[in-house]
């Protein structure tokens, strides 16, 4: 049995794709909930009551008044979306 052209390439293919994936794929950028008196209380509420019924509270603290999200900030719809605890 003899390995053939098409062989080649598909194994060619298949180290692309592959060589692919893992340049595109990084340690994560997003930065994480602070492990802090504020937050812990939110942590436990994310374990119990999920992310989405957590994200409610976000707006109390982060507004334009208290603190304010730099203007590179996307939209805060789904802060709990990319900030994990």
């Amino acid at each position: 049995m003899s390995i053939k052209k098409r062989d080649w390439l598909f194994v060619a293919l298949i180290i692309i794709v592959v060589g692919f994936f893992i340049a595109i794929s990084g340690e994560e950028k997003t930065t994480k909930v602070p492990h802090d008196e504020t937050h812990r209380k939110f942590q436990a509420m994310v374990e119990q009551e999920g992310k989405k019924a957590t994200e409610k509270f976000c707006k109390e603290c982060h507004n334009p008044d208290q603190l304010p999200l730099s203007a590179a900030h996307p939209p805060p719809f789904r802060c709990l979306f990319c900030h994990k605890f």
